[in-house]
C-alpha cells in the first residue's frame, strides 16, 4: 500500500470516527429532549392559530388579564418569578412566539406586525377576554407597540420591561452593533453545537437559575432546542422591519403605560466598559422617551438591575405592576403623571 493510499485511508477512518461521534451526540440531544418533554408535559395549552400550534400558559383568575411576552431567545418560562405572584390577583397568561417554547415554528417573516396579529389570533382562539394589560421584555417592546397600533381597543394598559425602541441600532454605539452582528454570524455554529449535543454534554441544558426551581422539569424540557436558535435568527433578521413598522406607533391618548428600566450603573460584563457606559446613556434616553407614548405614563428605574428586571428585581416588578393594575381598575391615573423614579 502506497503512502498516499495509507493517508487517504487514515483520513477516511478519521472522518468516519468524527461522523459517528456527531451522530451519537445528535441522538443524545434529541433523545434527551424527547425524554424531558414526555416527562414534563406542556405548561398550559396549545391552540391552533392559522394552522400552527401556539402555546399559552394561564394561571389565576380575574381581570384585566396580564399577557406576558418574553425577550429574544426566551419564552414563557422566563416569567417564573413574576407569573405566580401576579396570578394571585388576576389572570396571567405567558405565551410563546412561533418557534420558542412549545409553539411551532412558522415560515415567513417574523416582523412586529405579523407577531402582533398572531398573538391577537391566539388570545381570540383561547377566549381570553379583553381588555388586557400587556407586559413585554426587551425586543417584545416592539411587539407591544405593534399590538397597540393595530388592536388598541383590546388593551387596558402596557408595561415595558426594559423594552426595545424602534430602530435603536441606529442610535446605540457602533461597537455594540458590531458585537451583535458577530453574535448573529455565530448563530448557525451555535445551532450545530446544540444539535450535536455539545452544550448538553457540558451541562448547559440542565442549569436552573435560583428562583426557577418550581419550573425545573419544564426548563429541562425546553433547553438546547436547535430550532429555537432558528427562531432567534428570524426575529433578528426582521428587527429593522419591526422598527420601521412601529417607529410612528402612538401616542395612545387614553392608554396607561408603565415603563420599568434597567439601572444605568449596572453594565454587562461581556461588553467593553467604554461601550457599556456609552450604551447606558443612550439606552436611558430612549427609555425616557418612551413616556411620550401616552399622557398617562410613568417610568421606574430598577436599582441594581441589569436588563432582566424580572429576574434581578421581581419584587419591584410584581409590586409596581399590581399597583398599576389597581389604578387601571379604579380608573385613577394620578400616579401616571409622566415622572421618573429610581427604586
Amino acid at each position: 500500500m502506497t503512502k498516499t493510499r495509507m493517508a487517504a485511508r487514515a483520513l477516511l477512518i478519521a472522518l468516519l470516527g468524527v461522523g459517528c461521534v456527531l451522530a451519537v451526540g445528535a441522538a443524545y440531544n434529541a433523545l434527551s429532549l424527547r425524554h424531558y418533554r414526555s416527562t414534563a408535559g406542556v405548561p398550559g395549552k396549545l391552540f391552533t392559530v392559522d394552522r400552527y400550534k401556539m402555546h399559552l400558559f394561564c394561571t389565576g383568575h380575574g381581570g384585566p388579564a396580564i399577557i406576558l411576552d418574553a425577550g429574544l431567545g426566551d419564552d414563557s418560562l422566563i416569567w417564573a418569578k413574576v407569573q405566580p405572584e401576579l396570578s394571585q390577583h388576576t389572570t396571567v397568561c405567558a405565551y410563546d412566539r412561533a418557534g420558542f417554547g412549545w409553539s411551532e415554528p412558522r415560515p415567513g417573516r417574523r416582523d412586529a406586525n405579523s407577531i402582533a396579529d398572531q398573538l391577537h389570533g391566539l388570545l381570540r382562539t383561547a377566549q381570553i377576554a379583553p381588555p388586557y394589560i400587556m407586559m413585554g421584555h426587551s425586543i417584545s417592546g416592539l411587539y407591544l407597540r405593534a399590538y397597540a397600533n393595530r388592536y388598541s381597543s383590546d388593551l387596558a394598559g402596557l408595561v415595558f420591561v426594559d423594552g426595545a425602541t424602534p430602530l435603536q441600532d441606529d442610535r446605540i454605539p457602533k461597537a455594540l452593533v458590531a458585537i451583535q452582528d458577530e453574535q448573529r454570524r455565530d448563530m448557525p455554529w451555535d445551532r450545530f453545537l446544540v444539535a450535536v449535543g455539545w452544550y448538553r454534554a457540558k451541562g448547559a441544558c440542565t442549569q436552573i437559575l435560583p428562583g426557577f426551581e418550581h419550573y425545573t422539569a419544564w426548563i429541562k424540557a425546553d433547553s438546547c432546542v436547535p430550532s429555537q436558535i432558528t427562531a432567534v435568527e428570524a426575529e433578528l433578521d426582521s428587527e429593522r422591519l419591526s422598527g420601521e413598522e412601529t417607529l410612528h406607533a402612538g401616542p395612545f391618548a387614553n392608554l396607561p403605560i408603565l415603563i420599568l428600566s434597567r439601572d444605568p450603573a449596572v453594565l454587562p460584563s461581556n461588553w467593553p466598559k467604554d461601550v457599556g457606559k456609552a450604551n447606558a446613556t443612550i439606552w436611558n434616553r430612549m427609555q425616557e422617551e418612551a413616556k411620550s407614548l401616552s399622557p398617562h405614563s410613568r417610568r421606574i428605574i430598577a436599582k441594581g438591575s441589569d436588563h432582566y428586571i424580572q429576574i434581578d428585581r421581581p419584587d419591584l416588578l410584581n409590586k409596581e405592576v399590581l399597583a398599576f393594575m389597581t389604578d387601571i381598575q379604579k380608573k385613577d391615573f394620578s400616579r401616571l403623571d409622566g415622572t421618573t423614579t429610581f427604586q
